[in-house]
């Protein structure tokens, strides 16, 4: 991949970053290339394999563009894994060098941090396989992750696509974006079509709803929200949010976006919610920025679906995983989504219905846990809800006010959903797990062990203050 060519030229004195301050692409530029030295020195050229493992920041970005610079591999692990974590990628992945913090790494909502890093040399490292130029993990959020490695042609190829996606903001907009730059929308949706297009990337201080809306009252130019349906939910409850006037649009993708956001989101700022579906393995896949068809989505341009058993299939000339996995998942140039869809046969669009794990048979009869989950999600008081089966169905959410118990919740639920379809059990927490990428975690093992480590905080939080009772006394 041209990394100069494709992502690097135009007019030196265009400011194509925006953190705290204005970044130019004669300083990206210079950035880049004081990193493509370092790695050199290093060892690192064509073929090589290195893993960034650096918190969003110029100089994670200035990394992994010196990395594409230099032919490597990139091999990019999230700032936000545990030591056990990062340790288990570079074990399956072996990378020969790795790019790491200088110092310790602030992490609560933080949308890019300040800070510098160094190369290190990994015992026992290999070269890179395959001929990847990008290596990502899957977001998690059933089960453990998987490696996808993605080709410079195919980045490439994903880069020119989204400049055919109309909508899809370029050169004169702003994009505040939210969304990670490990995963695929923040790095190719935010990060690459940027530099590529000319539009100007804008991440905020902090992810919190005041900063976000700080940055999107602040805009210099017409500006484009990118962020996850989490995020997007946090800012439909400001009651009374600032001006912002130039705030044009928002895109969001990782789940299915629910009705009332959709509706509640216009309302409170005038602006409508585009969709956009894809996958770590594929990239974008299909969008509807305006909502003009909204549930459907018009397939993103080179891309073709078809439906297979009620699931949706996309075309994918090559497999897209490393290592071992499920080889029933890509096969004969067709990748299966794990998605329900159809795909109309007039127009080809596609509507996607939520995980076809989620369709489950409750004593012979269907249920469909995105219907209950979504149900659920609009009960009163109820801010975030996942339902999953682990033999019964079982639901977890977080409550803007949990001195009434789940309760409320479940009466709701008795008035409006069949026996058979209701949980049998509703448990609080006090926020839900979610992956790097921002999608709910799904797996119930993990919920249930969340739900016993709040329990024991709480148990420990009652014994602290028993304590301090009877020393007060």
């Amino acid at each position: 991949m041209d990394v100069d060519e494709l992502l690097l030229a135009g007019p030196v004195g265009e400011v194509v970053l925006r953190l705290d301050e204005a970044v130019t692409r004669r300083r990206l530029r210079q950035l880049v290339a004081e990193r493509h030295g370092r790695l050199a020195d290093a060892g690192a050229g064509a073929g090589s394999s290195v893993a960034v493992h650096l918190p969003p920041s110029l100089e994670y970005i200035a990394v992994v563009l010196a990395v594409w610079r230099a032919g490597a591999q990139a091999i990019l692990i999230d700032h936000r894994f545990t030591d056990y974590e990062v340790a288990s990628c570079l074990e399956r992945l072996r990378p020969q060098l790795a790019v790491e913090p200088v110092g310790a790494v602030a992490r609560p909502m933080r949308g890019f941090h300040d800070i510098g890093s160094k190369v290190v040399a990994l015992p026992g490292g290999v070269p890179a396989a395959g001929g990847h130029a990008l290596i990502q993990f899957s977001s998690g959020s059933t089960g453990p992750s998987k490696i996808i490695g993605r080709g410079g042609e195919d980045l490439v190829a994903e880069v020119e696509r989204y400049t055919r996606i109309d909508g899809f903001p370029s050169s004169g907009r702003q994009v505040v974006s939210l969304a990670s730059l490990t995963n695929v929308l923040g790095l190719v949706g935010g990060l690459l079509n940027s530099l590529h297009t000319g539009a100007e990337l804008v991440l905020p201080r902090h992810t919190g709803t005041e900063g976000i809306l700080r940055c999107l009252a602040a805009a210099g130019s017409p500006a484009v929200l990118l962020a996850v349906p989490s995020q997007l939910e946090l800012l439909a409850r400001v009651s009374a949010p600032p001006p912002t006037p130039l705030f044009e649009g928002a895109i969001t993708g990782g789940e299915l976006l629910r009705d009332e956001l959709w509706n509640s989101f216009a309302d409170r700022y005038g602006v409508r919610i585009g969709a956009m579906y894809g996958m770590t393995e594929a990239g974008v896949m299909a969008t509807d920025l305006s909502g003009a068809h909204r549930p459907e989505l018009t397939p993103a341009p080179g891309h073709e679906f078809r439906v297979e058993d009620g699931e949706l299939l996309l075309h994918r000339p090559e497999p897209p995983y490393l290592g071992a996995t499920d080889p029933g998942r890509w096969a004969d140039g067709w990748l299966r989504t794990r998605d329900a869809g159809s795909v109309d046969p007039v127009t080809g669009r596609v509507t996607v219905l939520g995980r076809l794990d989620s369709q489950i048979s409750v004593n012979g009869l269907k249920v469909d846990l995105n219907e209950v989950e979504q149900l659920l999600a609009d009960a009163p008081g109820v801010t975030e809800a996942v339902v999953v089966h682990d033999g019964a169905i079982r639901a977890y959410v977080a409550l803007d006010d949990a001195r009434h118990g789940t309760a409320p919740v479940e009466a709701w639920l008795k008035e409006r959903l069949a026996p058979y379809k209701r949980p049998r059990a509703v448990h609080a927490l006090p926020v839900l797990p979610r992956t790097s990428s921002g999608k709910p975690v799904r797996s119930a093992s993990a919920l249930a062990e969340a739900r016993e480590g709040a329990a024991r905080s709480a148990r420990e939080g009652v014994s602290r203050s028993a304590r301090q009772d009877v020393s007060r006394s």
